[in-house]
């Protein structure tokens, strides 16, 4: 695994110890690395060679918005049940940003109290949003963007048929340090074709049409459950043509490869423009949290950006 020494070698650390707890806890970023270090761990916890799958080691994923308590049963269920193959069983729940309130707590006691030879894994975007009493009773594992020479050696192991440097570069910039966002950069159809439907409505914002909110209200929503997504992206081309506007030169910009199209919006949409924008993505970003409908949420964060 390229990267995150500092946080194996503690791992490693407790095992040889004999004081490493039953229940872990990762944070980071999507795409930073949280599923494979899981994955570490818990072949590590279990003493076998890693391979694809093992009888030991329990998935728990959501397509869902949350977790609820449903889910928790099954895994407290689960919790209860002997190793099937290993005198230990790995628990990894994915997304655990998704657990609400109520399957937090009911979540707890298993943490707090489990069976011999359990462990549990719980992987989050955001610490915040895991209960003080569930994090008090993890490993917290904090990951952290890779520096520019590992991702250089991820880009080496992973694409080492890789030689053109302009596009090398873009990927470090657009990557900022997560791996994950490299190989969103060059496998992820959907997310590319996001990337211009932005840049199309940023060159459509200075048009007089009373029917864009609505256009790009019903396209965004075409991208399910890719809100974050869409705010960020949104964001990440406001901030290159910021930037592109105060030095006019390209070493800083994220999006390298649509540098041509940010020159454009540099010269069309003004500071006060920009500005609306991020703010306008704020407020959306904040009332989604609210529980606002999406659709909603979008139409009016673009009314909003299109007001004079």
């Amino acid at each position: 695994m390229i990267g995150h020494k500092k946080v194996i070698e503690g791992f490693y650390k407790s095992i040889n110890r004999d004081t490493l707890s039953h229940a872990h806890l990762i944070i980071g970023e999507e795409g930073i690395g949280k599923s494979l270090l899981a994955r570490k761990f818990a072949f590590e916890i279990l003493g076998v060679p890693e391979q694809k799958d093992y009888v030991d080691i329990i998935h728990y994923k959501s397509n869902k918005s949350s977790f609820g308590i449903d889910t928790v049963r099954e895994i407290i269920s689960e919790a209860n049940k002997k190793p099937y193959a290993n005198d230990k069983k790995v628990i990894i729940l994915y997304e655990g940003e998704k657990l609400t309130v109520q399957a937090q707590n009911a979540l707890l006691k298993t943490i707090e109290e489990p069976q011999k030879g359990i462990f549990i894994i719980i992987l989050s975007e955001n610490g915040e949003l895991i209960l003080e009493t569930i994090k008090s009773r993890c490993q917290i594992h904090r990951l952290i963007p890779l520096k520019r020479l590992e991702m250089m050696e991820f880009l080496k192991v992973n694409y080492p048929d890789l030689k053109d440097e302009n596009l090398i570069k873009t990927l470090l910039a657009f990557a900022e340090g997560v791996p994950g966002q490299i190989e969103k950069f060059l496998k992820d159809d959907q997310f590319n074709n996001l990337r211009l439907v932005i840049i199309n409505f940023l060159m459509e914002l200075s048009s007089t049409s009373q029917y864009i909110a609505l256009k790009y209200s019903d396209i965004f929503m075409s991208f399910k459950n890719k809100e974050d997504e869409i705010f960020s992206t949104i964001v990440s081309f406001v901030r290159d043509i910021i930037i592109y506007k105060e030095l006019e030169e390209k070493s800083s910009i994220i999006n390298g490869d649509k540098l041509e199209e940010i020159k454009q919006l540099s010269n069309m949409l003004s500071y006060k423009e920009l500005s609306r924008i991020i703010s306008k993505v704020d407020e959306a970003r904040i009332n989604l949290k609210s529980n606002t409908n999406s659709w909603s949420t979008f139409n009016t964060m673009l009314i909003n950006i299109l007001e004079e």
